[in-house]
Protein backbone atom coordinates (compact mmCIF):
# COMPACT_ATOMS: atom_id res chain seq x y z
CA UNK A 1 0.00 0.00 0.00
CA UNK A 2 1.46 3.24 -1.39
CA UNK A 3 1.25 6.27 1.31
CA UNK A 4 0.55 9.56 -0.02
CA UNK A 5 0.52 12.91 1.65
CA UNK A 6 -1.59 15.72 0.36
CA UNK A 7 -0.48 19.34 1.89
CA UNK A 8 -3.69 21.03 -0.60
CA UNK A 9 -7.18 20.38 -1.75
CA UNK A 10 -5.68 18.43 -4.92
CA UNK A 11 -9.01 17.56 -7.64
CA UNK A 12 -10.46 14.60 -7.44
CA UNK A 13 -10.01 14.07 -10.97
CA UNK A 14 -6.37 13.33 -10.07
CA UNK A 15 -6.83 11.67 -6.99
CA UNK A 16 -9.30 8.70 -8.89
CA UNK A 17 -6.32 8.08 -11.08
CA UNK A 18 -4.76 6.36 -7.51
CA UNK A 19 -6.46 3.29 -7.11
CA UNK A 20 -7.60 2.39 -3.32
CA UNK A 21 -6.66 -0.74 -3.18
CA UNK A 22 -3.46 0.21 -3.50
CA UNK A 23 -2.84 3.87 -2.36
CA UNK A 24 -3.64 5.66 0.95
CA UNK A 25 -3.95 9.15 0.63
CA UNK A 26 -4.89 11.72 3.21
CA UNK A 27 -3.95 15.09 4.58
CA UNK A 28 -2.40 13.74 7.92
CA UNK A 29 -0.72 10.65 7.30
CA UNK A 30 2.70 9.05 8.80
CA UNK A 31 5.68 7.80 6.59
CA UNK A 32 3.98 8.94 3.35
CA UNK A 33 6.07 7.39 0.54
CA UNK A 34 5.07 10.62 -1.46
CA UNK A 35 3.55 14.03 -1.13
CA UNK A 36 1.01 16.23 -3.64
CA UNK A 37 0.61 19.71 -2.93
CA UNK A 38 0.02 22.85 -5.04
CA UNK A 39 1.07 26.02 -3.60
CA UNK A 40 2.24 24.89 0.05
CA UNK A 41 5.13 26.34 1.05
CA UNK A 42 7.53 23.18 1.79
CA UNK A 43 10.92 25.10 2.70
CA UNK A 44 10.38 24.79 6.31
CA UNK A 45 8.79 21.84 6.89
CA UNK A 46 10.33 18.29 8.33
CA UNK A 47 9.39 16.07 5.17
CA UNK A 48 9.77 12.37 6.24
CA UNK A 49 12.97 10.29 5.02
CA UNK A 50 10.09 7.79 3.89
CA UNK A 51 9.18 10.51 0.86
CA UNK A 52 10.54 8.86 -2.21
CA UNK A 53 8.56 11.64 -4.38
CA UNK A 54 7.23 14.96 -4.64
CA UNK A 55 4.41 15.91 -6.89
CA UNK A 56 3.10 19.71 -7.45
CA UNK A 57 -0.18 20.03 -9.63
CA UNK A 58 0.96 23.09 -10.88
CA UNK A 59 4.17 24.51 -13.32
CA UNK A 60 6.47 26.55 -10.44
CA UNK A 61 8.46 24.63 -7.98
CA UNK A 62 9.51 27.67 -5.62
CA UNK A 63 7.50 26.52 -3.08
CA UNK A 64 9.13 23.30 -2.74
CA UNK A 65 12.86 22.82 -1.32
CA UNK A 66 14.14 21.33 -4.52
CA UNK A 67 18.07 20.89 -3.88
CA UNK A 68 17.29 19.76 -0.58
CA UNK A 69 15.07 16.60 -2.26
CA UNK A 70 17.90 16.28 -4.91
CA UNK A 71 20.33 15.43 -2.48
CA UNK A 72 18.26 13.37 -0.15
CA UNK A 73 17.24 11.30 -3.72
CA UNK A 74 13.97 12.54 -3.88
CA UNK A 75 12.40 13.04 -7.59
CA UNK A 76 10.44 16.43 -7.52
CA UNK A 77 7.84 16.45 -10.15
CA UNK A 78 5.72 19.15 -11.59
CA UNK A 79 2.93 19.64 -14.94
CA UNK A 80 4.17 21.73 -17.04
CA UNK A 81 1.59 22.50 -19.92
CA UNK A 82 -1.44 21.11 -17.89
CA UNK A 83 -2.36 24.73 -16.92
CA UNK A 84 -1.65 26.52 -20.63
CA UNK A 85 -5.09 27.18 -21.72
CA UNK A 86 -5.86 29.15 -18.67
CA UNK A 87 -3.02 30.98 -18.60
CA UNK A 88 -3.18 31.89 -22.41
CA UNK A 89 -6.76 33.29 -21.72
CA UNK A 90 -5.80 35.30 -19.30
CA UNK A 91 -2.97 37.05 -20.96
CA UNK A 92 -5.01 37.21 -23.85
CA UNK A 93 -7.47 38.98 -21.53
CA UNK A 94 -5.34 40.85 -20.15
CA UNK A 95 -4.15 42.76 -23.19
CA UNK A 96 -7.98 43.36 -23.90
CA UNK A 97 -8.70 44.54 -20.33
CA UNK A 98 -4.96 47.34 -21.31
CA UNK A 99 -6.27 48.06 -23.99
CA UNK A 100 -9.44 49.07 -23.92
CA UNK A 101 -9.16 50.60 -20.34
CA UNK A 102 -11.80 48.14 -19.48
CA UNK A 103 -11.27 48.14 -15.38
CA UNK A 104 -11.29 52.09 -15.20
CA UNK A 105 -14.08 52.00 -17.39
CA UNK A 106 -15.77 49.56 -15.15
CA UNK A 107 -14.80 51.81 -11.74
CA UNK A 108 -16.12 54.76 -13.81
CA UNK A 109 -19.41 52.60 -14.68
CA UNK A 110 -20.00 52.18 -10.97
CA UNK A 111 -19.15 55.15 -9.50
CA UNK A 112 -21.96 56.70 -11.60
CA UNK A 113 -25.55 57.92 -9.47
CA UNK A 114 -28.33 59.48 -10.58
CA UNK A 115 -31.84 59.03 -12.25
CA UNK A 116 -30.72 56.88 -15.93
CA UNK A 117 -31.06 59.86 -17.85
CA UNK A 118 -28.32 61.75 -15.60
CA UNK A 119 -26.32 58.46 -16.23
CA UNK A 120 -26.42 57.97 -19.88
CA UNK A 121 -25.56 61.49 -19.52
CA UNK A 122 -22.43 61.21 -17.72
CA UNK A 123 -21.70 58.02 -19.54
CA UNK A 124 -21.81 59.99 -23.03
CA UNK A 125 -19.35 62.22 -21.30
CA UNK A 126 -17.24 60.62 -20.22
CA UNK A 127 -16.54 57.64 -22.23
CA UNK A 128 -14.22 59.73 -24.04
CA UNK A 129 -11.48 59.11 -21.33
CA UNK A 130 -11.12 55.54 -21.74
CA UNK A 131 -10.84 55.17 -25.73
CA UNK A 132 -8.60 52.65 -26.60
CA UNK A 133 -6.45 50.53 -29.21
CA UNK A 134 -7.01 47.18 -31.23
CA UNK A 135 -4.82 44.37 -31.16
CA UNK A 136 -4.51 43.29 -34.56
CA UNK A 137 -1.58 45.06 -36.28
CA UNK A 138 0.07 45.65 -32.96
CA UNK A 139 3.42 43.61 -31.75
CA UNK A 140 3.54 40.83 -29.01
CA UNK A 141 6.77 39.92 -27.43
CA UNK A 142 6.55 36.68 -25.62
CA UNK A 143 9.88 35.99 -23.28
CA UNK A 144 9.67 32.11 -22.89
CA UNK A 145 8.33 29.45 -25.49
CA UNK A 146 7.53 26.41 -23.30
CA UNK A 147 3.77 25.16 -23.31
CA UNK A 148 2.20 28.31 -22.11
CA UNK A 149 4.16 30.83 -24.26
CA UNK A 150 3.81 28.75 -27.45
CA UNK A 151 -0.27 28.63 -26.87
CA UNK A 152 -0.23 32.82 -26.10
CA UNK A 153 2.09 33.13 -29.42
CA UNK A 154 -0.12 31.20 -31.73
CA UNK A 155 -3.80 32.65 -30.20
CA UNK A 156 -1.98 36.09 -30.42
CA UNK A 157 -0.82 35.61 -34.34
CA UNK A 158 -4.63 34.31 -34.62
CA UNK A 159 -5.66 37.64 -33.59
CA UNK A 160 -3.70 39.80 -36.20
CA UNK A 161 -0.96 40.59 -34.12
CA UNK A 162 3.04 40.51 -35.05
CA UNK A 163 4.42 38.50 -32.95
CA UNK A 164 7.82 37.89 -31.42
CA UNK A 165 9.34 35.06 -29.78
CA UNK A 166 12.59 35.32 -27.39
CA UNK A 167 13.26 31.86 -25.71
CA UNK A 168 17.24 30.58 -26.24
CA UNK A 169 16.86 26.93 -24.52
CA UNK A 170 13.97 26.03 -26.59
CA UNK A 171 12.75 22.45 -27.19
CA UNK A 172 12.33 21.06 -30.05
CA UNK A 173 8.92 19.70 -29.29
CA UNK A 174 7.55 23.76 -28.44
CA UNK A 175 9.36 24.42 -31.82
CA UNK A 176 7.45 22.43 -33.69
CA UNK A 177 4.06 23.55 -32.30
CA UNK A 178 5.28 27.39 -32.83
CA UNK A 179 3.05 29.03 -35.79
CA UNK A 180 5.97 29.30 -38.34
CA UNK A 181 4.88 33.28 -38.88
CA UNK A 182 6.25 33.97 -35.45
CA UNK A 183 9.39 36.04 -35.50
CA UNK A 184 12.41 35.07 -33.45
CA UNK A 185 14.17 37.92 -31.44
CA UNK A 186 17.97 37.59 -30.63
CA UNK A 187 17.88 38.49 -27.01
CA UNK A 188 15.51 40.38 -24.43
CA UNK A 189 17.01 43.30 -25.41
CA UNK A 190 16.33 43.07 -29.06
CA UNK A 191 12.56 42.27 -28.50
CA UNK A 192 11.73 44.50 -25.93
CA UNK A 193 12.90 47.27 -28.72
CA UNK A 194 10.12 46.10 -31.47
CA UNK A 195 7.14 45.16 -29.11
CA UNK A 196 4.02 47.05 -28.29
CA UNK A 197 3.35 43.96 -25.69
CA UNK A 198 5.59 42.02 -23.78
CA UNK A 199 4.47 39.21 -22.01
CA UNK A 200 6.64 37.02 -19.82
CA UNK A 201 6.26 33.13 -19.50
CA UNK A 202 9.80 31.66 -17.50
CA UNK A 203 10.69 30.78 -13.99
CA UNK A 204 12.06 33.00 -11.97
CA UNK A 205 15.40 32.47 -11.21
CA UNK A 206 18.53 34.72 -10.79
CA UNK A 207 19.08 35.27 -14.89
CA UNK A 208 15.11 36.39 -15.20
CA UNK A 209 15.02 38.56 -11.95
CA UNK A 210 14.39 42.06 -13.06
CA UNK A 211 14.64 40.57 -16.51
CA UNK A 212 12.85 44.27 -16.85
CA UNK A 213 14.38 46.87 -15.08
CA UNK A 214 14.93 50.62 -15.32
CA UNK A 215 17.37 50.83 -18.33
CA UNK A 216 15.16 48.37 -20.55
CA UNK A 217 12.17 49.90 -20.07
CA UNK A 218 13.76 53.26 -21.36
CA UNK A 219 14.29 51.34 -24.62
CA UNK A 220 10.48 50.27 -24.50
CA UNK A 221 8.03 51.66 -27.09
CA UNK A 222 5.92 54.59 -25.74
CA UNK A 223 2.72 53.35 -24.49
CA UNK A 224 3.67 49.98 -24.37
CA UNK A 225 2.12 47.53 -22.43
CA UNK A 226 3.78 44.89 -19.44
CA UNK A 227 1.90 41.81 -18.91
CA UNK A 228 3.23 39.67 -15.97
CA UNK A 229 1.41 36.25 -15.52
CA UNK A 230 4.32 33.97 -14.43
CA UNK A 231 6.16 35.01 -11.56
CA UNK A 232 6.37 38.29 -9.16
CA UNK A 233 10.01 39.33 -9.47
CA UNK A 234 10.57 39.36 -13.19
CA UNK A 235 9.70 42.90 -13.61
CA UNK A 236 11.16 45.48 -11.17
CA UNK A 237 7.90 46.99 -10.25
CA UNK A 238 9.45 50.17 -8.55
CA UNK A 239 10.82 50.60 -12.30
CA UNK A 240 7.45 49.65 -14.13
CA UNK A 241 5.25 52.37 -11.67
CA UNK A 242 8.06 54.91 -12.61
CA UNK A 243 7.44 54.62 -16.29
CA UNK A 244 3.79 53.85 -16.11
CA UNK A 245 3.87 57.45 -13.84
CA UNK A 246 6.27 59.40 -16.71
CA UNK A 247 3.40 58.02 -19.17
CA UNK A 248 6.44 55.83 -21.16
CA UNK A 249 4.21 52.94 -20.43
CA UNK A 250 0.73 52.98 -20.79
CA UNK A 251 -0.19 49.86 -19.04
CA UNK A 252 1.19 47.08 -16.33
CA UNK A 253 -1.04 43.81 -16.21
CA UNK A 254 -0.21 41.16 -13.73
CA UNK A 255 -1.04 38.71 -11.45
CA UNK A 256 0.57 39.81 -8.06
CA UNK A 257 -0.95 42.47 -6.29
CA UNK A 258 1.45 44.42 -3.51
CA UNK A 259 0.91 47.75 -1.98
CA UNK A 260 2.84 49.02 -4.46
CA UNK A 261 0.66 47.99 -7.53
CA UNK A 262 -2.80 47.28 -6.14
CA UNK A 263 -4.43 51.27 -6.25
CA UNK A 264 -2.01 52.62 -9.14
CA UNK A 265 -4.60 53.66 -11.94
CA UNK A 266 -2.57 52.24 -14.93
CA UNK A 267 -1.94 48.80 -12.68
CA UNK A 268 -4.18 45.93 -13.19
CA UNK A 269 -3.71 43.51 -10.22
CA UNK A 270 -5.46 40.10 -10.55
CA UNK A 271 -5.18 37.99 -7.26
CA UNK A 272 -2.84 35.42 -8.87
CA UNK A 273 -5.68 33.55 -11.38
CA UNK A 274 -3.41 32.32 -14.28
CA UNK A 275 -4.05 28.42 -13.14
CA UNK A 276 -7.47 28.98 -11.77
CA UNK A 277 -9.77 26.89 -13.90
CA UNK A 278 -11.77 24.44 -12.82
CA UNK A 279 -9.90 22.75 -16.39
CA UNK A 280 -6.46 23.49 -15.22
CA UNK A 281 -6.62 22.13 -11.88
CA UNK A 282 -8.28 18.54 -13.02
CA UNK A 283 -5.23 18.70 -15.71
CA UNK A 284 -2.97 19.86 -13.37
CA UNK A 285 -3.43 16.86 -10.73
CA UNK A 286 -4.22 14.06 -13.40
CA UNK A 287 -0.81 14.70 -14.73
CA UNK A 288 1.62 14.70 -11.57
CA UNK A 289 -0.79 11.74 -10.19
CA UNK A 290 0.09 9.50 -12.89
CA UNK A 291 3.83 10.90 -12.75
CA UNK A 292 3.94 9.83 -9.31
CA UNK A 293 2.08 6.20 -9.97
CA UNK A 294 4.43 5.60 -12.95
CA UNK A 295 7.28 6.34 -10.91
CA UNK A 296 6.74 4.61 -7.18
CA UNK A 297 5.04 1.24 -9.38
CA UNK A 298 7.45 0.92 -12.09
CA UNK A 299 10.38 3.90 -11.43
CA UNK A 300 9.37 5.41 -14.27
CA UNK A 301 10.34 9.15 -14.80
CA UNK A 302 8.50 12.07 -16.60
CA UNK A 303 8.23 15.95 -16.11
CA UNK A 304 10.78 15.86 -13.17
CA UNK A 305 12.71 19.09 -12.26
CA UNK A 306 15.37 17.45 -10.92
CA UNK A 307 15.94 13.89 -12.10
CA UNK A 308 16.41 12.85 -15.74
CA UNK A 309 13.69 11.61 -17.86
CA UNK A 310 13.57 7.46 -17.73
CA UNK A 311 11.04 4.64 -18.98
CA UNK A 312 11.78 1.08 -19.16
CA UNK A 313 9.06 -0.67 -20.37
CA UNK A 314 8.28 -3.83 -18.16
CA UNK A 315 9.12 -6.80 -19.97
CA UNK A 316 8.99 -9.74 -17.39
CA UNK A 317 11.31 -9.64 -14.41
CA UNK A 318 11.71 -7.99 -11.03
CA UNK A 319 11.96 -4.47 -11.28
CA UNK A 320 14.74 -2.43 -9.01
CA UNK A 321 15.20 0.86 -9.47
CA UNK A 322 18.58 2.70 -7.75
CA UNK A 323 19.24 6.59 -7.27
CA UNK A 324 22.47 7.14 -7.30
CA UNK A 325 25.06 9.95 -7.31
CA UNK A 326 26.46 10.53 -11.33
CA UNK A 327 30.25 9.51 -10.59
CA UNK A 328 32.31 7.04 -12.72
CA UNK A 329 31.89 2.83 -12.08
CA UNK A 330 28.23 3.35 -10.39
CA UNK A 331 26.88 0.74 -12.77
CA UNK A 332 29.49 -1.32 -12.20
CA UNK A 333 29.09 -1.88 -8.47
CA UNK A 334 25.25 -2.31 -8.62
CA UNK A 335 25.57 -5.18 -11.37
CA UNK A 336 28.65 -6.63 -9.27
CA UNK A 337 26.07 -6.79 -6.01
CA UNK A 338 23.25 -8.72 -8.40
CA UNK A 339 26.16 -10.92 -9.79
CA UNK A 340 26.81 -11.69 -6.50
CA UNK A 341 23.38 -12.66 -5.38
CA UNK A 342 22.93 -15.01 -8.93
CA UNK A 343 21.01 -12.00 -10.37
CA UNK A 344 21.34 -12.10 -13.98
CA UNK A 345 20.03 -8.65 -15.79
CA UNK A 346 16.90 -9.12 -18.03
CA UNK A 347 17.16 -5.22 -19.17
CA UNK A 348 18.73 -2.38 -17.82
CA UNK A 349 18.42 1.41 -18.76
CA UNK A 350 20.83 3.90 -17.57
CA UNK A 351 20.09 8.16 -17.58
CA UNK A 352 21.69 11.02 -15.58
CA UNK A 353 21.05 14.71 -14.94
CA UNK A 354 23.46 16.58 -13.77
CA UNK A 355 24.56 15.16 -10.58
CA UNK A 356 22.15 12.70 -10.37
CA UNK A 357 21.44 9.50 -12.40
CA UNK A 358 18.56 6.43 -12.07
CA UNK A 359 19.03 3.47 -13.29
CA UNK A 360 15.76 1.18 -13.80
CA UNK A 361 17.39 -3.25 -13.84
CA UNK A 362 14.41 -6.03 -14.28
CA UNK A 363 16.47 -9.17 -13.22
CA UNK A 364 15.12 -13.00 -13.30
CA UNK A 365 15.12 -13.74 -9.57
CA UNK A 366 13.51 -11.70 -6.73
CA UNK A 367 16.26 -9.84 -5.05
CA UNK A 368 16.56 -10.82 -1.50
CA UNK A 369 16.86 -8.05 1.22
CA UNK A 370 20.35 -8.44 1.93
CA UNK A 371 21.01 -7.59 -1.81
CA UNK A 372 19.17 -4.41 -1.84
CA UNK A 373 21.61 -3.51 1.83
CA UNK A 374 24.66 -4.15 -0.18
CA UNK A 375 23.44 -2.00 -3.03
CA UNK A 376 22.15 0.87 -0.70
CA UNK A 377 25.92 0.57 0.91
CA UNK A 378 27.50 1.62 -2.24
CA UNK A 379 28.60 4.87 -1.68
CA UNK A 380 26.86 7.51 -3.74
CA UNK A 381 23.38 5.21 -3.95
CA UNK A 382 21.01 7.36 -2.58
CA UNK A 383 18.22 4.96 -2.40
CA UNK A 384 17.56 1.95 -4.21
CA UNK A 385 13.67 0.14 -3.71
CA UNK A 386 12.53 -3.44 -5.44
CA UNK A 387 9.50 -2.67 -7.12
CA UNK A 388 8.17 -6.41 -7.65
CA UNK A 389 7.87 -8.90 -10.69
CA UNK A 390 6.01 -7.35 -14.14
CA UNK A 391 1.96 -8.82 -14.19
Amino acid sequence: MHKILTLNNISVAGLDRLPRDSYEIASEITHPDAILLRSYKMHDMEIPPTVKAIGRAGAGVNNIPVERMTQQGVVVFNAPGANSNAVKELVLAGMLMASRNIAQAWDFARGLSGEDAEINKAVEAGKKNFVGFELPGRTLGVVGLGAIGVKVANAAHALGMNVIGYDPTITVRSAWQLSSDIKQALSVDDLVSQCDYITFHVPLIESTRHMINAERLKSMKKHSVLLNFARSGIIDDQAALAALDSGHLYAYVCDFPSNLLKDHPRCITLPHLGASTAEAEDNCAVMVADQLRSYLEDGNISNSVNFPDINLPRNGGYRLAVVNSNVPNMLGQISTDLAESNLNIIDMLNRSRNDVAVTLLDVDQAPDEATLQRIAAIAGVLSVRSLGRSE
